[in-house]
């Protein structure tokens, strides 16, 4: 549909569509416009191993519907979360189970939700099927509210074959402005694109008589997804091994929402300085707006395990030509949300209160973010609440543990007794620079520091003129934290900007 006078149109608000008619809604309906750079509150968003997200606006509530990203055996269960403001998620468990499907077993992934004639649809592949004499496929269940729970809606898959070549897995729903849904699936390099009767349970036919029509677009490996913006067709898709490092999305651009889709660039892919295996993704618009977000899973620098997947997301922007630009993955967490997803502490007792990230006193307590960031700008608020000792931030930190300097890295800290210091930790204390400042014991300051290659300066409140500049190349990257000796503090608004 469009909305307002922008000419855009939104896959989010087609999830609003009801018996296939177009409406039209005015601001006071519309769903509050969050415009954030990326997950403000820090990525992941909500807590767990998920992957392969799939976003919707209900009314004035965001929708995310994952895969539980766990052993195939174990993937008997899908979960959703909801905000209504993409800071703040509600976890509903157990909206799907496969003791409610009779042909499902296990390996239940990349749930698509859609609303239409008054109920909810939830599209989702089960079983894996490797051959088409194995039971199993694409299936739709249906609820009546969106936290369902959601049951069967044909007892048997609605898509239970190879066609094309497509595995029948990781689907996509789409309600086009005329009303007509699309659904667009496919694994083993191969995609499809169905249309979907009104229904929403059973498969139309093209104009040429045929139900499947093969849109595979170069390097195409699983997890298609569509949405629409100023009258052209968005097909975005994974390509890359789903535990490798290649795992990624492109997306290609068209006139029809049955292409012909050519690849134009890849959007999103691994960041070394912040995640691996970034990929599966959906899309979301903020109704009334032009504002979008890409919506992803992604695996952690530390982990190896291929289920450990977690969701994100980032900010979208689109070139003049229509054309989506690069997606960078941030690094922020200003702790809005109550919590400290992404954070891993060593010493120290740490809790999230009244948004800022709170450490008792403590002798060299350290929370970590997992990124191995070279070189970088890294802002944080910082206030010391109690203690002679000093709070700041690490960097380049590697082989953490307990202790005081029990790490290799460093740090740059400010004390109440008006000081700022710099130095070098390898199981013991090197400082590199000093220099004295005003700091208020119980008022925030902003600290910063910029590390370019050898290059380490130091920031305090006054971000023009650094109070501490030294050269050291003992490290040249690692992770980035927070850390205190012999004080409290809290802190706020952490941001990790590359330095390109």
């Amino acid at each position: 549909m469009t909305v307002r006078s922008t000419g855009f149109v939104a896959k989010s608000w087609a999830t609003l569509l009801a018996g296939g008619l177009v409406a039209m809604f005015s601001p006071s309906t519309a769903v509050a416009a969050p415009e954030y750079s990326t997950a403000e509150a820090g990525n992941p968003f909500v807590d767990g191993w998920y992957a392969d997200p799939d976003i919707a606006v209900y009314d004035d509530t965001y929708w995310v519907y994952p895969t539980a990203s766990r052993p195939y055996a174990e993937q008997t269960y899908l979960d959703a979360f909801s905000s209504t403001d993409l800071v703040h998620w509600k976890k509903h468990s157990d909206i799907l189970r496969t003791a409610d499907v009779s042909w499902a077993k296990y390996a239940v992934w990349a749930p698509a939700p859609v609303k239409r004639n008054g109920k909810y649809y939830l599209y989702f592949a089960a079983n894996d099927i490797q051959n088409n004499s194995q039971l199993g496929g694409i299936g739709v269940a249906v609820a009546d509210r969106p936290e369902g729970p959601y049951k069967d809606a044909l007892g048997k898959p609605l898509i239970s074959q190879f066609h094309n070549g497509a595995q029948p897995i990781d689907q996509d729903v789409f309600i086009d402005d005329d009303g007509q849904a699309y659904m667009y699936y496919g694994g083993w390099h191969h995609a499809n694109v169905v249309k979907l009767n009104p229904d929403m349970t059973s498969l139309g036919t093209f104009d040429d008589g045929s139900t499947y029509k093969e849109i595979t677009p170069e390097n195409y490996t699983e997890g298609s997804y569509m949405f629409k913006r100023n009258g052209k067709y968005y097909l975005m898709w994974s390509e890359g091994g789903w535990t490798g490092p290649d795992y990624s999305v492109s997306y290609a651009m068209s006139d029809s929402p049955t292409g012909p889709f050519r690849k134009l660039d890849k959007v999103l892919a691994q960041d070394p300085a912040v995640a691996k295996g970034s990929g599966h993704n959906s899309v979301v618009n903020v109704p009334g707006t032009d504002i979008w977000y890409i919506v992803y899973h992604r695996r952690p620098l530390s982990e190896s395990d291929g289920n450990h997947r977690q969701l994100a997301y980032d900010r979208m922007y689109f070139n003049p030509d229509g054309t989506i630009r690069r997606i960078a993955m941030q690094v922020k967490d200003n702790f809005a949300d109550g919590n400290a997803l992404g954070w891993k502490t060593y010493g120290g007792t740490w809790s999230v209160a009244g948004g800022r990230y709170r450490v008792g006193r403590d002798l060299g307590g350290k929370a970590l973010l997992d990124t191995n960031s070279a070189d970088f700008t890294y802002d944080a608020d910082v206030t010391v609440t109690s203690g002679a000792g000093d709070a700041g931030l690490t960097f380049r930190v590697s082989r953490p543990s307990v202790g005081w300097d029990s790490y290799s890295g460093y740090y740059a800290g400010i004390s109440p007794s008006g000081k700022v210091v710099l130095g070098r930790a390898n199981d013991s204390w090197t400082e590199l620079g000093s220099a004295r400042t005003t700091v208020a014991p119980g008022s925030s300051h902003r600290l910063r520091v910029t590390a370019v290659g050898s290059s380490i300066k130091v920031f305090v409140d006054d971000m023009t003129t650094p109070r501490i500049s030294v050269s050291d190349s003992t490290y040249g990257s690692g992770a980035n934290g927070l850390r205190v000796f012999d004080t409290a503090a809290s802190f706020d608004n952490v941001a990790v900007t590359p330095v390109k």
